[in-house]
């Protein structure tokens, strides 16, 4: 996922702003939408795009476009049944990715049955690094370690496949130090520099964040 991709934000609680507003500051295109016209007015200022209207109403999901929109991230955890109705209807319209935000595991696995493609504890999982996360292509997770470095976990991309880390410089080429590569749930900390990179394989790297952007 990427800033080239369209989202979409049901909920303006702190979570569900805190992703707004990183992805709008970021240049994507998002759109807000919240049930409490005060909730919207007052978010207009930092995300342009914000509507109040009710996301659990099909008729409201067709007029606001939604059928259009890649992602769509539900930020509604405290009302259940919302956050079920919301997603059903977003997957019925075909939105190829629903991330829905739940407050508990049984929670999650009912949105998960639903049909939401992924779950999100917002203790776990800020909305700012959601937002980061869903916007660093080719990134499959990302934690700031501090305000300069970052620890992420790539995918292998095809142009790497069956080339070395010798052989790749990744170090040179996009200022990242491989610190582990993840392959079938195991992780192998002592790294051969000389073996060839599978599809299969993750790589765990640190970087300097300011130079995240080699990457996307």
């Amino acid at each position: 996922m990427s800033i080239n991709k369209s989202y979409a934000v049901f909920g303006l609680g702190r979570y569900g702003r805190a992703v707004a507003k990183e992805l709008a500051k970021s240049g994507a295109e998002v759109l807000a939408v919240d049930m409490d016209e005060d909730i919207v007015n007052d978010a207009i200022a930092e995300i342009p795009y914000c509507k109040c209207a009710d996301v659990t109403d099909a008729e409201v999901i067709r007029r606001l476009g939604i059928a259009n929109v890649d992602v769509v991230i539900i930020a509604m955890a405290t009302n259940l049944e919302a956050c079920v109705m919301a997603t059903m209807l977003c997957k019925e319209i075909g939105v190829r990715t629903v991330i829905a935000k739940c407050s508990s595991e049984m929670n999650c696995r009912i949105l998960s049955k639903v049909g939401a493609d992924r779950v999100v504890f917002p203790e776990n999982e800020s909305g700012m690094r959601l937002a980061k996360n869903l916007l660093s292509s080719g990134f499959v997770d990302l934690v700031e370690l501090s305000k300069d470095v970052s620890m992420l976990e790539l995918e292998v991309r095809p142009e790497w496949e069956g080339k070395n880390l010798l052989e790749l410089n990744l170090r040179r080429k996009y200022s990242i130090n491989v610190v582990a590569i993840l392959q079938d749930k195991e992780v192998c900390v002592n790294i051969d520099p000389e073996k060839p990179l599978e599809k299969t394989m993750r790589l765990i790297v640190i970087a300097n964040t300011s130079k995240l952007s080699k990457l996307r």
